[in-house]
């Protein structure tokens, strides 16, 4: 079983799967969320059973004091028709992580990797391998 990452956003939805020991995050892209949300249920609903995934990882977008700011409403809602959509034909632990930061750190590294920060997407693609990687790393330390 893997599991799934996901940096929710109003335009772009980045998603990253672990690699079946659990150890790394890897892209799996993004996917448009201008088709709405529905649409972006359905993408990751095929992601989930095509890979197995047994749990979905989504940043968390508190404020940086820690207070939920309204795109902590918006992202719980997508998890909500995530977890229903999935109930019935490949449930899954549907799991929050606390993305602050993971933007600054994304454009941190697409500085280091000389990609134009202005490339659509590759922003998202990494925020999800961030909030992922994270995640994971905290299973194997306990924390």
């Amino acid at each position: 079983m893997r599991v799934l990452g996901i940096d929710y956003g109003d335009s772009r939805v980045g998603v990253a799967l672990s690699d079946p020991l659990l150890i790394t995050a890897n892209s799996l892209g993004i996917v448009d969320a201008k088709a709405g949300r529905r649409s972006v249920v359905t993408k990751i609903l095929e992601y989930i059973q095509k890979q197995d995934v047994s749990t979905v990882v989504i940043g968390y977008p508190v404020n940086m004091d820690g207070s939920k700011g309204p795109r902590v409403k918006v992202t719980e809602k997508f998890a909500r028709e995530l977890g229903a959509a999935c109930a019935d034909v490949h449930p899954v632990e549907i799991v929050f992580w606390d993305e602050r930061l993971t933007t600054r750190m994304a454009d941190r590294a697409m500085i280091e990797m000389n990609v134009h920060q202005r490339q659509k997407g590759v922003s998202d693609e990494i925020a999800a391998m961030l909030i992922l990687q994270n995640y994971l790393d905290s299973r194997r330390s306990g924390v």
